[in-house]
C-alpha cells in the first residue's frame, strides 16, 4: 500500500501523466529573502497554476499559509533544508523539516539539498539518507537537489563530476535528482545515461540567455524536466513564461521554441554528431561559462 501511494504521489507530479516535470522552487524566501511582497504571494500561486506548472517547491511554513483551492492543479513539494546568505557557510544546508510534517500539509513529494564539495557533506549526506529512510517508510517521493558546490570543487559544469553526483542521490534512495547543467549543453546526455533515476535540470542557462531556448535544448539531452525559480517568479508574466516552459517540457505550442520541435513546427535536425540543431546552436552559445 505504502509502494502503492509513491506512485499515486508520482503520477501527481507530472500534470500530463508522461514522467516529465516542471516544477518552481521557490524556497528563497529562507536564503535569500522575499521574492514577492506577501499580499502577491497568492497571485503568484495561481498565475503559476494557470501557467501549467507541475509542482511548486515551497517550505513547510509557506504551505501552512496557501489558500485551499490555489494549488487545485499543481503538485505541493515540501522542502526540508535550509541556509541563508548571511551565514559562515552559506554551502552548510541543515535539515529544517521531516517527513510526517510533511504529509501532514498534504505533499506530494519531499525535497532534500545536498551540497557536495561542501565543508559538512557529511552531515548532509546523513540527512539525505536519513530523509529516505522515512520517505521510504511513509511511501513519500523524494527529490534530491545535489549539486557541485564548495572549496573542493574546481568545474561546477564538468559532466563526470555530475554524473557522480546523480549516482550519490540514486543510490541514498532519492526517487528523482536535480542537479547543475553540464557544460558544453550536449554532454549533459551523458550525465542522463549514467543516472538510474530521472534527472531534472536546475536553473535558467548561466549565461542568462535565452530561457526557451536553453530549456529546449535542456530536454533535447534527455532530462525529465526543468526546475526553475528566480527566471520564473521574477517574470513580469509568469503566467506566459510557463506556459512556453510546459509547452517545452511536455510538448505542445505553448510557445517559440515549445516542446521537442522547432519554431515552424517541425522535428529538430539532427547533425551527423548526434546533436540536434536546438543542442548545438546553445552548446556554442555558452561554450565559455563557468
Amino acid at each position: 500500500m505504502l509502494k502503492t501511494g509513491k506512485l499515486f504521489r508520482l503520477r501527481r507530479l507530472s500534470l500530463a501523466g508522461d514522467d516529465k516535470h516542471l516544477l518552481v522552487p521557490l524556497d528563497h524566501s529562507v536564503s535569500d529573502g522575499p521574492i514577492v511582497p506577501a499580499g502577491q504571494w497568492d497571485d503568484l500561486l495561481r498565475a503559476l497554476v494557470a501557467g501549467g506548472v507541475d509542482g511548486i517547491i515551497v517550505h513547510k511554513g509557506r504551505a501552512r499559509a496557501l489558500a485551499p483551492d490555489v494549488l487545485k492543479s499543481c503538485a505541493l513539494v515540501v522542502h526540508l533544508s535550509a541556509s541563508t546568505a548571511c551565514s559562515s557557510d552559506v554551502n552548510a544546508k541543515v535539515l529544517v523539516g521531516d517527513v510526517e510534517e510533511a504529509l501532514r500539509l498534504g505533499a506530494d513529494a519531499v525535497s532534500v539539498h545536498v551540497n557536495i564539495g561542501s565543508d559538512t557533506e557529511g552531515q548532509q549526506l546523513a540527512d539525505l539518507g536519513a530523509v529516505a529512510r522515512s520517505c521510504d517508510g511513509w511511501g513519500m517521493p523524494l527529490i534530491a537537489m545535489v549539486y557541485p558546490r564548495g572549496p573542493r570543487i574546481e568545474n561546477p559544469h564538468d559532466p563526470a563530476l555530475l554524473a557522480h553526483l546523480v549516482n550519490v542521490a540514486a543510490d541514498l534512495g532519492a526517487d528523482m535528482v536535480k542537479t547543475s547543467v553540464a557544460l558544453p549543453l550536449d554532454r549533459m546526455a551523458e550525465v542522463v545515461a549514467n543516472s538510474p533515476i530521472p534527472v531534472l535540470a536546475a536553473g535558467g542557462p548561466p549565461d542568462g540567455s535565452d530561457l526557451i531556448e536553453y530549456g529546449t535544448a535542456v530536454m533535447a539531452t534527455g532530462c525529465r524536466g526543468l526546475a526553475i525559480g528566480r527566471r520564473v517568479f521574477s517574470s513580469p508574466s509568469p503566467a506566459s513564461l510557463v506556459s512556453r516552459l510546459s509547452a517545452v517540457v511536455h510538448g505542445g505550442s505553448g510557445g517559440s521554441g515549445g516542446g521537442s520541435s522547432s519554431s515552424d513546427g517541425t522535428e529538430p535536425t539532427t547533425r551527423p554528431d548526434g546533436l540536434t540543431d536546438d543542442m548545438a546552436q546553445y552548446s556554442t552559445m555558452v561554450a565559455g561559462v563557468s
